[in-house]
């Protein structure tokens, strides 16, 4: 069994069993926590005191002067004006977006943006949101946007992640204007670090991490100290050149050496203490001072450190030193003529040595966003329940070893990035999970994987949402819909969940499913019965048009729809109980049951169809389960489709996995082991050839590829199921059974019953 395989459900109620998909507003943007299903409450009629009462009553009979007067004076032309046709919104131009723009006087499209994710892993859904504004913001504008790879960190850079990156661009219906790497410019930011040097801006330092933090005034036990500059700091500039120099050459080690730029923290409080008879200009001057002085984004960052592990996927070994992102991030933007750096609001910080590097090296004006890149901040997306840390997916795809003292694995990085490498990556695990004692007593767990790979569809990774099936526009209604602005989004799962159902809805053509098949023989028919009924793809639009199934004496119901014993709210399938069926015009009845002796689960019903049964509440859908007289026009073949069904449910069974314990692995006894429910045996009606033909559903740039529709593109609407797309897999045998995911469930209808 493979990772991604679960055992078969077996009873009722391991299952959503949804009803019909109720029209309602924009979901993201309704309150979090609204019901929906409530009708609201009229409101009560506010109370009027008797002064505000004549005071509407004068107003109204002022405004009715008016009117009659109007109605009396000629027109000048009665003919009705044009009614221009409307135009969408266009999210970009509103806002804060169009702030941004407006605060850079340049025509669109001179607009350059670019999306720079470092090559170490796979993007999440918050990278959705980066993409959808960098290029978006271009594209509204008449401009165009880079992609650029951020690989400065050559230890943790794999060429499987550049791909990745690409594809997933480019599956959101984006392609760049220039594909660039940070690496391109190795010997351009070499060179500017030796400017800066001789400039007298920087400097080499050769302190520990913990003589930094004292430097910076972090004495421990949360104590502060006065902020004062190391003994390298006053270094002559062809030191610093030579021992920059030496880093180059490989002189130092790891950690023994660091190019820092020479910025603030040896800034003294007089420096900037405001005088009675200072000018007004002296007050403002040093009114910037203080506050660069205490910005900790201004406190001498490293330029230039030592890497262990150094040979780079592209520049080979040629460099024993990289560059940290404080460095190459702003010099790239200038390089490549980014116009708009825009960025999530926790680089707001690093914008002022954003600006300082580049004013320094003369590509940007003092004061000024005329010249060079402007760095903007907009607020990151965060949808709760979802683990998008790379370091704790890593311990869910790959498994783990933990106890003792070992470090949460998915913390974050020294805030001095000094040790980049320091980290350790996660143990490999054995296939369960086991107790290890260590020579010193420590007990160590190994704990196994929880999922099947980075696609896998509990997982919030973009080629995991890929492969469950939500389609890329989706995604970009989602963030856009929450709108851009300086504040972060915060949302939840189910409400992503009702924004995806909403998009599908209309988008994709619908099919009659049976995840978990009871055989249905109507006793009065005869065997070769089978009546052609013609359905649409979508009830609401006839363009998707039709297709052709057949109703034959043995068809197929889902468990669900059938009880043994009737129950007056109980509105489907029982013995002496009567049901309408979808697309057919009597309804049936059941008049007998057949248990397997050893599950006791229900195998085959016998039941009677036709115009003398009284009608029945409600209308179950089915699958056909013979051949048809008529030709459907989708599929040479009535028999129904064969399929294997995953169902995802949360991974977790806490909304709040990422306050689980990390560290010792606690976070494994939350694991929701329904998190994966399977029907191998699932039937598809034979619509299914043409969906899966015409894909993609909906038509989408991006979903389109050589030689094909991606397969996670082939999506419908399971009529009262759930909306589905087929896997990767394609099929789990030789003998062609489809795989397919559920992509979200239907809404519940709070008005079905039974």
């Amino acid at each position: 069994m493979s990772k991604l395989e679960a055992p078969a459900c077996e009873s009722e109620g391991q299952r959503e069993i949804s009803g019909k998909v109720r029209d309602r507003n924009n979901p993201v943007c309704r309150a979090v926590g609204q019901d929906t299903n409530m009708a609201e409450a009229p409101p009560e009629a506010p109370k009027v005191s008797k002064r505000a009462a004549e005071k509407e009553a004068k107003k109204a009979a002022a405004r009715a002067a008016k009117a009659a007067a109007a109605k009396s004076a000629p027109a000048a032309n009665t003919a009705a004006a044009p009614s221009k046709p409307t135009e969408p919104v266009d999210p970009f131009k509103q806002g804060w977006l169009k702030g941004v723009y407006s605060e850079k006087s340049i025509p669109g499209e001179e607009v350059h943006t670019r999306f720079p994710p470092e090559p170490n892993g796979y993007l999440h859904i918050g990278h959705a949101k980066a993409i959808t504004v960098n290029f978006g913001f271009a594209r509204s504008y008449g401009g165009v946007c880079n992609l650029r790879f951020d690989d400065t960190n050559p230890s943790k850079e794999e060429e499987k992640y550049f791909t990745s990156i690409q594809e997933m661009v480019r599956w959101l219906g984006f392609e760049p204007a220039r594909i660039t790497h940070s690496s391109d410019e190795f010997d351009k930011l070499y060179e500017l670090a030796e400017a800066l040097v001789q400039k007298g801006k920087a400097y080499v330092c050769h302190c520990t991490p913990d003589e930094v933090k004292r430097g910076r005034g972090q004495l421990g036990g949360g104590e502060f100290g006065e902020r004062k500059a190391c003994a390298h700091w006053s270094r002559s500039v062809e030191e610093n050149l030579e021992e920059f120099r030496g880093m180059r050459d490989g002189k130092y080690k790891p950690g023994e050496a660091v190019l820092r730029m020479k910025q603030y923290l040896a800034t003294k409080p007089e420096e900037y203490e405001v005088h009675e008879d200072d000018s007004t200009e002296i007050k403002q001057r040093k009114e910037r001072l203080k506050a660069a002085a205490d910005n900790p984004a201004l406190w001498d960052c490293a330029a230039y450190r030592v890497t262990k592990n150094n040979h780079h996927h592209r520049t080979g070994d040629k460099w024993r030193i990289y560059p940290t992102y404080e460095f190459t991030h702003c010099i790239c933007d200038a390089l490549e003529g980014i116009t708009h750096s825009l960025c999530t609001v926790e680089f707001e910080t690093l914008r002022p040595a954003y600006n300082w590097l580049l004013e320094e090296l003369d590509m940007k004006d003092r004061g000024s966003d005329a010249k060079g890149p402007m760095q903007r901040e907009y607020g990151r997306l965060n949808v709760e329940g979802t683990i998008l840390s790379k370091r704790r997916i890593a311990m869910l795809v790959e498994g783990c070893t933990v106890g003792g003292e070992s470090k949460d694995i998915a913390d974050e990085v020294d805030d001095l990035r000094l040790a980049e490498e320091g980290e350790p990556e996660p143990e490999a695990p054995s296939e369960a999970a086991k107790a290890v004692t260590t020579a010193s007593g420590t007990v160590k767990k190994t704990i196994p994987p929880a999922v099947s790979g980075w696609d896998d569809p509990r997982l919030f990774t973009l080629v995991a949402l890929r492969r469950r099936g939500v389609p890329p526009g989706a995604l970009k209604k989602f963030v856009l819909d929450l709108g851009v602005t300086k504040a972060n989004a915060n949302t939840m799962t189910h409400i992503l969940d009702a924004s995806i159902r909403t998009y599908l809805e209309r988008s994709v053509p619908r099919l009659m499913i049976v995840l978990d098949p009871i055989k249905v023989t109507f006793t009065n028919l005869p065997e070769d019965y089978s009546e052609p009924r013609t359905v649409p793809f979508d009830p609401k639009d006839k363009e998707k048009g039709t297709h052709t199934i057949p109703f034959t004496r043995t068809i197929y119901i889902d468990q669900d729809d059938f009880r043994e014993t009737d129950d007056p709210d109980f509105f489907r399938l029982a013995p002496g109980k009567s049901v309408g069926l979808l697309y057919v015009d009597h309804p049936i009845r059941c008049t007998s049951f057949t248990k397997d002796p050893t599950t006791g689960r229900v195998v085959s019903v016998e039941a009677e169809y036709g115009s003398h049964l009284p009608p029945g509440k409600a209308r179950i859908h089915w699958v056909g389960g013979g051949s048809s007289s008529g030709e459907s026009t989708s599929s040479s073949s009535s028999s129904p489709v064969q399929a294997s069904v995953r169902i995802f449910n949360p991974l977790f069974k806490t909304s709040k996995p990422n306050e689980l314990d990390w560290k010792t692995g606690g976070y494994a006894s939350d694991l929701n082991p329904h998190s994966l429910v399977t029907y191998p045996n699932a039937l598809i009606e034979n619509g299914w050839d043409f969906v899966r033909t015409n894909a993609p559903w909906p038509k989408e740039e991006g979903e389109a590829r050589e030689g094909g529709a991606d397969e996670s593109s082939v999506r419908f609407q399971g009529l009262r199921t759930g909306f589905f797309a087929l896997d990767k897999e394609g099929c789990t045998d030789g003998e062609g059974k489809v795989v397919l995911n559920r992509i979200v469930s239907l809404k519940e209808d709070t008005g079905k019953k039974g």
